[in-house]
């Protein structure tokens, strides 16, 4: 190649390089929201009503990309490595662990909805006719054992310790005052486990595929009680943008849209109990919880 080729080639790489440095710093500089920088949400929730969510915006000026993610370790550390603006698909609970773990400090700014965690028998129609002795299976994952334990504990099946915690494990069972065994299985065996105990607590995402209904649980938290708070859906963003006006907008437009809030409701297969709650006490709930994982370390 001559030196006069080398020297038109070069000028023309930098000058693409300058043109895409141009690029890049205009779409930063473009407001989040706009089409030049649209909000982008990350969920694990293959659901059509992300469709109408982002419809929704689009009529209110707002510009999003959904972002599906296919595993529930995935959105937190793409939020934290500002590959997504907010993300939806957890509760107070999974997100103090994952902070406490990580050393983060994402931060929840809405809520969305509570989805209550059942105890399903094939044996026994009610938690009073299950024999002293029997043998529960709960999830053996941290967040959804502490849970299944304190639904167990609620209905006189177990004692914990210091009556439980968000983060009490089948350790702390105290068995003299307790009337069943527990033993504690990966989430999605559980609900195969049943003909084989006398019951088991599953996850809502493990119903459909075995035909089970939400509405055959012979027992299940309750949504209203101050304790099930760090069980409620949020979303959640960094800490440095939780007051983001255009992230907060979008919070509203999912809590006050019945039509969104009805396919959601379909996709959860009648399961979600709705629920908007001030953003300082989603923040408070999760600090305490943070508290109560840390105390345990």
């Amino acid at each position: 190649m001559s030196t006069i080729a080398r020297s038109l080639a070069a000028a023309a790489a930098a000058s693409t390089l300058l043109l895409a440095g141009c690029s890049a710093s205009a779409a930063e500089e473009a407001p989040l929201g706009s089409e030049g920088n649209p909000v982008r949400i990350g969920t694990t929730d293959p659901a059509d009503y992300w469709d109408t969510f982002a419809d929704l915006a689009a009529e209110e000026g707002i510009s999003v990309e959904i972002e599906l993610l296919a595993e529930y370790t995935e959105p937190n550390p793409a939020l934290s490595e500002g590959d997504l603006d907010i993300n939806q698909f957890q509760h107070i609970q999974y997100l103090a662990d994952y902070n406490v773990a990580s050393g983060d400090d994402l931060q929840p700014i809405g809520s969305t909805a509570i989805y209550p965690l059942g105890l399903y028998s094939q044996q026994y129609d009610s938690v009073e006719d299950i024999p002293d002795g029997e043998t529960i299976v709960i999830p053996n994952d941290v967040v959804n054992q502490a849970r299944a334990l304190l639904v167990l504990q609620s209905v006189g099946l177990v004692e914990l310790e210091d009556g439980g915690s968000t983060a009490s494990s089948i350790e702390d069972i105290v068995e003299d005052e307790s009337r069943v065994e527990v033993t504690a299985v990966d989430a999605s065996i559980t609900a195969g486990s049943l003909p084989d105990v006398a019951g088991a607590v599953i996850n809502n995402n493990f119903l459909g595929s075995a035909g089970i209904s939400s509405q055959d649980a012979i027992a299940a938290d309750d949504p209203s009680d101050p304790s099930a708070l760090p069980y409620v859906n949020v979303f959640v963003t960094r800490a440095e943008d939780a007051d983001d006006e255009v992230l907060n907008r979008l919070v509203d437009l999912y809590q006050g849209n019945q039509e969104l809030l009805d396919e959601v409701q379909e996709f959860a297969g009648g399961t979600a109990v709705f629920t908007v709650i001030p953003k300082d006490e989603l923040q408070a709930s999760l600090a305490d919880v943070q508290e109560q994982i840390e105390s345990q370390q």
